[in-house]
């Protein structure tokens, strides 16, 4: 099987996050054949407005537009803040969206994980972004899914339990299933 180029966003900005230890985990225990790719830039994305959406404009957008247009696939690993998506994320999926009709996304298996302080995990976080990925041109197969409440991990990283180990290697299997 050849390489599969997956593009990883963070829906969290903080450096020890939940989620960012659960994007390392999938980065740590990818298949062989699964180029996982981090892009840690969200925080210098503008927030969007059509009138910056130019060729001239931000190069972290076209660096964006770029990474996602060279992947294969597309994984997010967010939290939930206040019972919905992080605003971060949301912006970068707006810039991805664009220009209308030709999205970055477009026809881009995409799968939504991640953790949360509530009880659900952040299903509603992850509810969102699927719903706005998809609008925005992805394949959001709805067999992935993986919302870990924080509770569940008991204090220890995420890469330390089997069972989370063995849901990312599912989140992978299925991912790689829509390529």
């Amino acid at each position: 099987m050849s390489q599969v180029r997956t593009l990883i966003l963070v829906g969290s900005l903080r450096s020890g996050s939940l989620n960012r230890q659960l994007a390392a985990t999938a980065i740590t225990h990818a298949p062989a054949h699964v180029e996982p790719i981090l892009f840690d830039r969200l925080s210098e994305l503008p927030h969007y407005n059509e009138d910056l959406d130019t060729a001239e404009a931000d190069p972290v957008v076209h660096a964006l537009r770029s990474e996602v247009g060279t992947s294969d696939a597309l994984l997010v690993v967010t939290p939930e803040y206040n019972g919905g998506l992080p605003g971060v994320l949301k912006n970068a999926i707006d810039w991805l969206s664009r220009p209308y009709g030709n999205s970055a996304l477009k026809g881009k298996p995409a799968a939504v994980i991640g953790s949360a302080l509530g009880r659900y995990g952040g299903q509603w976080a992850h509810s969102d972004a699927r719903k706005s990925l998809a609008i925005a041109g992805a394949q959001v197969p709805e067999d992935i899914e993986l919302s870990l409440p924080a509770k569940d991990l008991n204090g220890a990283p995420p890469g330390e339990s089997p069972q989370v180990v063995e849901s990312i290697r599912g989140v992978w299997s299925r991912l790689i299933e829509h390529i």
